[in-house]
């Protein structure tokens, strides 16, 4: 049943949203300006989070009135060291989003002031357990920058709207988790960013419809699970979907994830925030997963979710130190050099737990081609690690039309069986895109989890059939498309044409009477 009124809220939402990034869209390109909506929406989550924090603290010990937006500095002063301690950070008074807010059209240097306030938000985290999760948050919200405006003049106007702007929006109460407004808000965001970014706004966000498919594969029978992880995370949403499927405080130990790039790494943690994920939760590192995994002492993982980069390149065999790296020597080959798609899967799998999942989206080019990668499919197979392969249908992400698949891995089978799902048709089209429904996502799902055979949709293969194709993993070889062209029956359709003639011949003769009867009138 859908919540009306929640629907309403959030529609509201993403009309304000729409337009801030209306109204200053033409100062800065979208998916520049992105990073300033969601880095003012993060300061004011946490200038938010931070004032509830305190105030109910002082309102359970019988200080009703107090507010701590409205104390003097030096008073918040004494509390600095005991509020990183268990929040991560420390903003005094004067600093909140809202005071900053209020004062930001008399503020001639408000870029200054800004700038000032993040400094002091990240430096406040400096030595302590939550440096990690604070340092460089704000390094993509460039308050001096030119795609403001040409002028400070100019510049600071556009802050000030984009303060109020967000101050306007209505994101309820942080301490209300059951409208997750300030998640909302990102994920629209990023979708609405993403959607008219292409390829270099796509390729970091998995849509929440795939997210979701991805969670739901990995926890089946779970109600909650110790660890999720992503070797290459992006913006986060496929981390945070597991907590989303199964409830929050279902993600015993927190949530890890690597990413490369950034700028996406910085929008991850903001993420994290945004979803009231505390600092001491997340784990997210910057580097190449690869070639310089971070996360050695949290591994094993109980469910690993991921949309790695589809064919990039990377080091393989110019490094010799790779086919000795524990996570790819067992298959006794690299993946190459122009496609590293395997070699995440060989990382994933490594890192999985005995009783874990891993759900990636594949590239549907490493399930047929030859070579390395064809070895590599081969020890997969022949170790049983490979549960599921999953065709999807054409088109469901930002940046590519190309049909996906889904390899799910697992290290504790109970058979030694592969089961193949054809999903190609499971989907509706909204816009330009596909978009798997709640009752697609549902079919998939009972069809993997009772591993069930279904014709045209599902086989489940035995290694020996699987041998024998050369290891090729491709849904359509194992199962059949349905043939949907309308069928003839030939011994019907005879009788129709010999009937037809019949009716001709009857024609004939009546046309035959009439010409014989008019020469004789003639």
């Amino acid at each position: 049943m859908i919540d009306t009124k929640k629907e309403q809220e959030r529609d509201e939402l993403h009309r304000a949203i729409w337009a801030i990034a209306d109204e200053l869209r033409g100062a800065v390109d979208g998916w520049d300006f992105k990073n300033y909506v969601l880095g003012t929406m993060f300061y004011r989550y946490i200038s938010e989070n931070l004032t509830n924090y305190i105030n109910a603290g002082e309102q359970e010990a019988g200080n009703t009135d107090f507010d701590y937006a409205k104390m003097s500095d030096a008073d918040a002063e004494e509390a600095r060291e005991g509020l990183v301690e268990e929040k991560g950070f420390f903003i005094p008074p004067s600093e909140l989003f809202c005071n900053v807010n209020g004062r930001a059209d008399n503020d001639e240097n408000l870029n200054e002031t800004l700038e000032r306030v993040f400094n002091h938000i990240e430096a406040s985290a400096k030595g302590s357990t939550s440096e990690s999760s604070f340092d460089g948050l704000f390094a993509d919200f460039d308050v001096n920058s030119n795609k403001l405006g040409s002028t400070v003049a100019k510049r600071n106007e556009r802050l000030a709207k984009l303060l109020h702007g967000v101050a306007n929006m209505n994101l309820g109460d942080v301490k209300d988790h059951d409208i997750d407004a300030f998640g909302d808000a990102y994920e629209y965001l990023m979708t609405m960013y993403a959607s008219g970014a292409g390829k270099s706004g796509g390729e970091f966000f998995t849509p929440a419809d795939v997210s979701e498919l991805l969670t739901r594969l990995g926890t089946v029978g779970k109600t909650e699970i110790n660890k999720v992880y992503d070797p290459a995370c992006g913006s986060g949403s496929l981390l945070l979907k597991a907590e989303k499927v199964l409830g929050k405080d279902a993600v015993r130990n927190g949530f890890y994830g690597q990413e490369i790039n950034i700028t996406t790494y910085n929008l991850c943690r903001i993420n994290m925030f945004l979803h009231d994920v505390g600092f001491d939760k997340f784990d997210i590192a910057c580097e190449d997963t690869l070639t310089a995994p971070q996360h050695w002492d949290d591994e094993p993982f109980e469910l690993i979710v991921s949309n790695p980069p589809y064919s990039i390149k990377w080091a393989g065999d110019d490094n010799p130190l790779l086919i000795n790296d524990p996570r790819f020597s067992p298959a006794g080959v690299l993946a190459p050099k122009s496609k590293a798609d395997l070699a995440f899967i060989m990382h994933s799998l490594s890192w999985l737990a005995t009783g874990g999942t891993a759900a990636i989206v594949c590239f549907p080019g490493i399930m047929y081609r030859g070579g390395a990668e064809q070895k590599i499919r081969k020890y997969l197979i022949d170790n049983n690690f490979i549960d599921c392969i999953i065709q999807l249908p054409s088109n469901l992400f930002f940046g590519t039309s190309i049909a996906t698949c889904i390899m799910v891995l697992k290290k504790g089978k109970s058979d030694n069986k592969t089961l193949f799902i054809d999903a190609s048709n499971e989907c509706i089209k909204v816009t330009n895109n596909n978009k798997l429904t709640q009752a697609n996502m549902d079919k998939i799902v009972e069809t993997f989890a009772k591993r069930a055979e279904e014709a045209h949709f599902s086989h489940l293969a035995s290694y020996e059939e699987i041998a024998e194709n050369d290891y090729n993993l491709s849904v359509s070889t194992y199962v059949e498309a349905e043939d949907t062209r309308e069928k003839i029956d030939i011994v019907k359709l005879n009788a129709e044409i010999a009937e037809i003639v019949a009716r001709e011949q009857i024609l004939r003769d009546e046309i035959d009477k009439i010409i014989a009867e008019i020469e004789v009138v003639v």
